[in-house]
């Protein structure tokens, strides 16, 4: 059929029609999900379309639900992401659940990754939703509309079908995944990952958390209190205005503050600081007040600099366990990342007793090899053009 003879699609833009799909989608087993937004000049991302396709493989099984339509409540998705009895399936689910948690205030459940299932079915860590929907479908997917301002009304008809098409391929994906999986048994090697992406504190964050994320820091108490309170401000402004955070105040203008530390109006003009966001004299008392609460902090609850490991780590052991995941994620044809990270690797060479490798599947197939490494019972030899594992002499 030729684009120009295509059928048009029209979003969903009123409440009862909306309860009218997600009435039929409540009635199968699991429903595709994907969202569209725009995340430039705002704090959270600006929801500007869902999209919903459900296995019945009719003409209208795959909808685009418009919410900046002022005819439209959100009420029925929220009720079938609520749904225990239907699945729901996301690729790269992440940003997406932290849309629907911050829109709802709480997460669809249950959930299912295809990007999580892809990794422990022998495809990289890496590996984009084009490649992996040609490889399972034979189909290609359009990127070419991935970067436009999803915010326009009306969405022209080849950003529709764009949105659209992700979610009907999704489908697909899904059911040839968690046919492979099951056939590998490995269906329960991804639940712990899921279970993450299932926790509502994955989503939140604690804005007197927020001095952590700012780059060198310096470790002296009172200015680590000082900064403490003035990214807690940001924080929480950039949140009430929705507006990114650099755009209230730049990490390196929360720097300059927390080093002069003004602690009144005639100093803080001294500054002759950018300040956006709002009111500069709103923001201004903000800043100062903040100064303020950060010097009155008590010195036993300075904030401090975490700079060592709890254990220090053996080198030698870390890149020989490098080594040991390479062969084990080649032998078994899954992405290393779903057995260990790199961070995971520096935790074990450290001898740290709660990693996550060794307990369940990852111990069996990852975590006693690993032991016997830094125990010295197990050594890493060359064969021929392969690696292979030998009980060490020692």
């Amino acid at each position: 059929m030729s684009q120009r003879n295509r059928p048009g699609i029209k979003p969903i833009s009123a409440t009862r029609h909306l309860e009218d799909f997600c009435g039929r989608a409540s009635r199968f087993p699991y429903v595709a999900v994907d969202t569209e937004f725009v995340g430039e000049g705002h704090y959270f991302p600006q929801l500007c379309l869902v999209q919903l396709a459900i296995p019945d493989g009719g003409a209208d099984s795959a909808v685009a639900v418009d919410p900046l339509s002022p005819q439209l409540r959100l009420d029925p998705l929220r009720g079938l992401l609520a749904d225990r009895s239907v699945l729901k399936v996301f690729h790269s689910a992440r940003q997406d659940l932290a849309i629907f948690h911050h829109l709802f205030g709480s997460l669809p459940e249950p959930v299912f990754d295809t990007q999580l299932a892809a990794m422990v079915c022998g495809y990289g860590q890496s590996v984009g939703y084009g490649a992996l929907v040609a490889d399972l479908t034979g189909r290609k997917v359009d990127k070419s509309a991935r970067l436009l301002d999803w915010s326009r009304r009306p969405l022209p008809q080849r950003l529709l079908r764009y949105a659209l098409g992700d979610v009907i391929h999704l489908r697909s994906v899904y059911e040839k995944l968690s046919a492979r999986m099951a056939e590998l048994n490995r269906g329960h090697w991804i639940q712990e990952e899921l279970d993450i992406l299932a926790d509502v504190g994955t989503y939140r964050s604690d804005p007197r958390d927020a001095w952590k994320k700012i780059k060198k820091l310096k470790g002296n108490g009172q200015y680590l209190s000082v900064l403490r309170e003035l990214a807690a401000f940001r924080e929480e402004c950039a949140r009430a205005r929705d507006r990114p955070k650099n755009r209230i105040l730049s990490d390196d203008a929360l720097v300059h503050l927390a080093e002069t530390r003004p602690l009144n109006q005639r100093q803080l003009s001294e500054l002759r600081m950018p300040m956006g966001g709002g009111k500069r004299s709103e923001l201004a008392d903000g800043i100062i007040n903040a100064v303020k609460a950060g010097m009155e902090t008590p010195k036993r609850d300075w904030p401090k600099l975490d700079r060592k490991p709890a254990q220090a780590m053996n080198g030698a052991a870390f890149e020989l366990l490098r080594v040991l995941l390479r062969v084990r994620a080649q032998e078994l044809g899954v992405a290393e990342q779903i057995i260990a990270t790199t961070d995971d690797l520096r935790r074990l060479a450290s001898g740290d007793a709660d990693a996550r490798q060794l307990s369940g599947w990852r111990r069996e197939v990852f975590g006693n090899d690993a032991m016997r490494i830094n125990d010295g019972r197990l050594a890493i030899a060359v064969d021929g053009e392969k690696l292979r594992l030998v009980a060490s002499r020692a």
